[in-house]
């Protein structure tokens, strides 16, 4: 593919008379997608491979962590829900992550796994980091904010889910 470049007013373009500009944006949410996808797999993976964290008490422990912030998170009821039984929550947090960050980075089920990301990142921010101040210091709210492009769009490029699109509407072209 070359590029051909006009001398007026018009954004260069490919040989084909796609715009840069529209084959940018077309590929806009690739970085997030692999950042995210990559970042949940790494987190879920740090938390079931840490020996303290899987644990109901303990430094490090999601127990205890859960405890620490109990009174200052947004829905005190959600930690005590978690703290019934605080290794099975984490345990679920940490293969919700992996799952989640294989569906973005593959592009499988893409929009049920940006919508599992921004739920685990919605509720470790009213959690967790709730009590961030400013707000801005918690991370969690930042994540919650990415995942929302990515549950609107999916991932329709470089994807399982662009794949079997195709796949879908080649076959449809067979039968018709």
């Amino acid at each position: 593919m070359t590029h051909s470049m006009r001398t007026d007013t018009q954004a260069p373009h490919f040989d084909d008379g796609r715009d840069w500009r529209d084959t940018a944006t077309r590929y806009a949410l690739l970085p997030l997608r692999v950042f995210l996808g990559i970042t949940f797999i790494y987190a879920g993976l740090d938390k079931l491979t840490d020996g303290a964290f899987l644990k109901e008490a303990g430094s490090g422990s999601i127990g205890d962590t859960m405890r620490a912030v109990r009174d200052s998170s947004a829905i005190p009821a959600l930690v005590d829900f978690a703290l019934k039984n605080p290794v099975g929550f984490g345990y679920g947090i940490a293969i919700g992550e992996v799952a989640v960050g294989i569906g973005t980075l593959l592009g499988l089920f893409a929009r049920l796994a940006a919508l599992g990301g921004a739920l685990l990142s919605l509720s470790l921010w009213l959690t967790v980091s709730w009590a961030s101040d400013p707000y801005y210091y918690g991370n969690d709210l930042a994540y919650l904010m990415a995942w929302i492009p990515l549950v609107l769009a999916g991932a329709p490029l470089l994807s399982v889910d662009a794949a079997l699109r195709a796949r879908r509407r080649q076959r449809q072209g067979d039968y018709q």
